[in-house]
């Protein structure tokens, strides 16, 4: 299966949410990305006059500027219209994890200020219950990281330190270490996100509750279009 398509055509179909004069957020990973280009090319084709974006990392802020989106703060409007980004993994109530990008905590700040949060994802992300298939990762600050990997470990999770293909420790956009901690599948996610919120040293974790409204889904029968359950 082209799981690039797929991509592709659930990114092309949310971008189609884009209207003229909006401030939009800009996510992270392979399938945002194709929304951002759509977003680009219709920006280019003066479709989308007024338009403004607040991007979720560093890299989608250049690969913005290189497209010619306009771009603004969360300072300067705090209250986006929407956002596009993707995800890890989604359940049926359209909770997710995400992070594997390493944008998590950037990410998350952005969807908390968005009226609207749309997901893209192919069907390969979808999960009866999030843990299944993907760890959640956990941003934490590099001083008495390892302390925070012991933490989550009692919690029952195998823990990782996410290093970059050269070996060297990953840091995000903030200049924190990530911990990708694996708990299988998770029965009760508000309970783990509480935990999580709660830790000092812990600045941000993957699991996404309550904050997605829409869900297109990409697959071999076509487009899906879920929203968040009441």
């Amino acid at each position: 299966m082209d799981f690039t398509d797929f991509k592709r055509r659930a990114a092309d179909h949310a971008a189609g949410f884009v209207q003229p004069g909006m401030v939009v957020g800009l996510g992270v990973g392979s399938t945002a990305n194709h929304a951002l280009n759509r977003i680009a090319a219709r920006c280019a084709a003066g479709e989308l006059p007024g338009l403004l974006a607040v991007p979720c990392s560093l890299s989608v802020e250049r690969a913005a500027l290189e497209a010619g989106i306009p771009l603004t703060t969360l300072e300067e409007h705090p209250i986006l219209d929407v956002t596009i980004d993707g995800a890890d993994e989604a359940d049926p109530r359209l909770n997710l994890i995400k992070g594997g990008g390493g944008a998590l905590l950037r990410e998350k700040i952005v969807a908390q200020a968005s009226r609207r949060q749309v997901i893209v994802v192919d069907e390969s992300k979808l999960s009866q219950v999030l843990g299944t298939h993907w760890p959640v990762p956990v941003e934490v600050l590099p001083f008495g990281w390892g302390v925070q990997s012991a933490f989550l470990e009692s919690l029952g999770a195998e823990v990782r330190l996410r290093r970059n293909p050269d070996g060297a420790t990953f840091t995000s956009d903030q200049g924190n270490f990530i911990l990708d901690a694996g708990f299988g599948p998770i029965t009760d996610p508000p309970a783990l996100a509480a935990r999580l919120d709660a830790r000092a040293g812990i600045l941000a974790h993957g699991l996404f509750l309550g904050l997605a409204t829409d869900l297109i889904v990409a697959g071999p029968s076509g487009l899906r279009h879920f929203t968040r359950p009441a």
